[in-house]
């Protein structure tokens, strides 16, 4: 549902503050007061607890949207599906690649539709991916255990590849993760992912990514370079001008998008419902620290810009490009953008969704407000539906 049906709903917490029927605050006592532009379909907030998947978490939120869009109805996707087919596709990879690969539990995107066209879809009930003791998402043994295999076969001191490393690998994934099912039950009928997928109706070719560095020709594509990006997978660049109107372009039009981005700068602060730029980031102080999330990202922020909107620093193509040459800028975190705000001052902001589960800021309890300052700073890239895009890019993109 969309946030303003949430409130109408009260399925929000009580702590949220409504100056008006579209107007929210940041948090509990917050005094940024947005009023919502533009503000699409969205199921409930998912938690990826300690796991390295947000990737998956945000992707599927997004296409959780994108089947209401379609008319389908509400949807709840299993995201672990998506987790263990790429897991065992990425060893495969590593293998053969000797290592010289990141392997781990990060990914793109991509990985998603990958997957999709690959081996179809099963909904959260059929897959839950939680096989190993606990009843949220714990993947720190999980993760030490499939890279210390899969350096074990790099090493091969047999001298010969045996026939049992592979098929070691899924077996150790189905017994952390469950076995993959090749039928089950949903709503009194019987399905296999693929017929599943069929149902559902998503062609996985009508998303495309975007990014924005001047590292290589705009309106190309090139391999994003993250060391997560194991697919090799492709992105469209374009000027972060046109990136941000794109974005404008499809939230106007009911369209959301997956949004990767740094979230370690100074300026994020998930407690406070803020992810923003100030032009004095040095009056920003971190207090404690919160090891759940990458980087300290959910960890209590202090400075007077979280209270109360304050200058943020004016962005260009070539700040981006810097941050990302320097590694100021990484590969983060996937959310989901779900709609448009402004401020009381005007400045516009974008709601996304995270995959933090909730009770953890006071304020959207799930979600928060990126600045557009953030977003043309720190977005590495965006996913979202073709027809999304305005038709002057999709021609000069060349995507039909």
């Amino acid at each position: 549902m969309t946030i303003k049906s949430m409130l109408v709903a009260g399925m929000v917490t009580a702590t949220i503050a409504v100056q008006a029927q579209d107007t929210l605050r940041n948090r509990e006592g917050g005094n940024y007061l947005f009023t919502v532009k533009h503000d699409i379909e969205a199921t409930s907030i998912k938690n990826q607890y300690r796991s390295g998947t947000c990737w998956s978490f945000s992707a599927l939120s997004f296409f959780e949207s994108e089947l209401d869009r379609m008319g389908k109805g509400e949807y709840d996707l299993s995201e672990m599906f998506v987790v263990r087919h790429t897991y065992s596709d990425k060893a495969e990879k590593y293998v053969r690649m000797h290592g010289n690969l990141n392997f781990g539990a990060g990914g793109a995107f991509h990985d998603v539709t990958y997957v999709w066209k690959k081996y179809g879809m099963v909904p959260e009930s059929a897959y839950t991916g939680l096989n190993y003791g606990t009843e949220k998402h714990v993947h720190g043994e999980l993760d030490q255990v499939m890279s210390s295999m899969v350096e074990a076969v790099i090493k091969n001191k047999n001298r010969t590849l045996s026939s049992a490393w592979h098929p070691a690998i899924d077996a150790t994934l189905d017994t952390y993760l469950g076995a993959l099912p090749e039928e089950f039950e949903y709503k009194g009928k019987t399905y296999t992912p693929e017929s599943y997928s069929k149902e559902l109706g998503i062609n996985p070719d009508d998303y495309v990514t975007l990014s924005s560095f001047t590292h290589h020709p705009f309106y190309e594509t090139f391999v994003f370079e993250v060391p997560d990006n194991w697919l090799g997978g492709e992105v469209y660049n374009v000027p972060v001008d046109e990136l941000v109107e794109v974005m404008d372009n499809a939230l106007e039009n009911g369209y959301g998008l997956a949004w990767a981005a740094d979230v370690s700068e100074k300026g994020f602060s998930f407690r406070d419902g803020l992810a923003i730029v100030p032009e004095n980031e040095a009056a920003i102080q971190q207090k404690g620290s919160d090891n759940n999330h990458f980087s300290d990202a959910g960890a209590e922020k202090i400075g007077n810009q979280f209270k109360s909107p304050g200058p943020e620093k004016e962005i260009t193509q070539e700040m981006r490009q810097e941050a990302f040459d320097d590694y100021r800028t990484t590969d983060d975190h996937g959310m989901h953008i779900t709609g448009i705000v402004t401020d009381q001052d005007g400045t516009p902001y974008y709601i996304v969704k995270n995959s933090w589960g909730t009770g953890f800021n006071t304020g959207m309890d799930g979600y928060f407000f990126a600045s557009e300052a953030y977003v043309k700073y720190k977005t590495m890239n965006i996913m979202l539906h073709k027809d999304a895009l305005p038709k002057s890019l999709k021609k000069k993109l060349g995507i039909k």
